[in-house]
């Protein structure tokens, strides 16, 4: 009987590790397929019109130097994802673009590169940091 149980654990650890391996392989290509995985930088842009109002508004607002509304505005954005240029620590500061009816910051940001006032280049993310597409003021 314990040789029985033996052979049944091993087979249910073989089992969770293969469904295991295979939701990470799945993962992985599904990153790939929605073009969003590491290394492969932003390409696509947006132009200011095309921002949504409240884009617009941080956009401006990151260009006078504020004022900002979230304690979080201006932060330093570490590029985790490696969805933007690879720069140094500190290069990206990441600003929210309010949501309407959101009870929190929602998950519109712009973030940039470059000097606080003066960026180099700003990038428009609607979807939490999954997607950036670069800003064409």
């Amino acid at each position: 009987m314990a040789a029985y149980a033996s052979i049944i654990s091993s087979a249910s650890k073989f089992a969770l590790t293969s469904m295991l391996l295979v939701g990470l392989s799945s993962g992985v290509e599904a990153r790939e397929w929605f073009g969003s995985r590491p290394g492969k930088p932003a390409e696509e842009s947006i132009t200011l019109t095309e921002l949504p109002i409240q884009g617009q508004r941080t956009y401006g607002a990151i260009l006078k130097g504020g004022p900002f509304r979230y304690e979080k505005d201006g932060s330093v954005f570490g590029n985790r994802e490696r969805l933007l240029p690879q720069e140094r620590r500190g290069h990206y500061r990441e600003y929210t673009v309010e949501t309407p009816g959101s009870r929190d910051r929602g998950a519109r940001r712009i973030v940039c590169g470059g000097e606080r006032i003066t960026p180099s280049a700003c990038w428009y993310t609607a979807d939490h940091y999954a997607s950036f597409r670069r800003i064409v003021p």
